[in-house]
């Protein structure tokens, strides 16, 4: 990445966004804006717009921050072994943007038992009323049962 793309991406995203994304930062827990939406919709990449993750497959894990159990398309998603704090686990990214997201664990709900513990920082929450405005209607069909 440019220096232009950096000093772009800083003029476009918040500090902590920057931070999460850039810099494979972590947010505070249970002080973040998605951990307990309810709301139906789509999280994106804050950085590239691709569609991550639903509200059809998130749930309560009680650690402060949004969770799913499985992603939109698993073609979006990167897994990477994340050495850091002196233990092993899967980090998880943005397959176009290249975004730290957070990281998958294999504790979550059936049916996939893994639980993507996502930073809000670097999602945009859309709503299912506003899909096809956003250019996402083709997803509408997630919440049509």
């Amino acid at each position: 990445m440019t220096q232009s793309d950096r000093d772009d991406l800083r003029s476009r995203l918040t500090p902590m966004q920057y931070r999460v994304t850039q810099e494979d930062g972590t947010e505070p827990a249970f002080q973040n804006d998605h951990w307990d939406n309810k709301e139906a919709g789509i999280y994106v990449d804050v950085v590239s717009g691709e569609p991550l993750f639903s509200s059809q497959e998130k749930f309560d894990s009680g650690t402060g921050w949004p969770s799913f159990w499985a992603p939109i398309d698993a073609e979006h998603i990167v897994e990477k072994t994340d050495r850091k704090l002196f233990m092993s686990r899967t980090e998880v990214r943005s397959r176009d943007g290249d975004s730290h997201l957070g990281h998958v664990f294999p504790d979550g709900p059936q049916p996939t038992g893994m639980r993507y513990c996502i930073n809000s920082a670097s999602l945009r929450f859309i709503p299912v009323a506003d899909l096809e405005k956003e250019g996402y209607g083709d997803l509408r069909r997630l919440f049509d049962s």
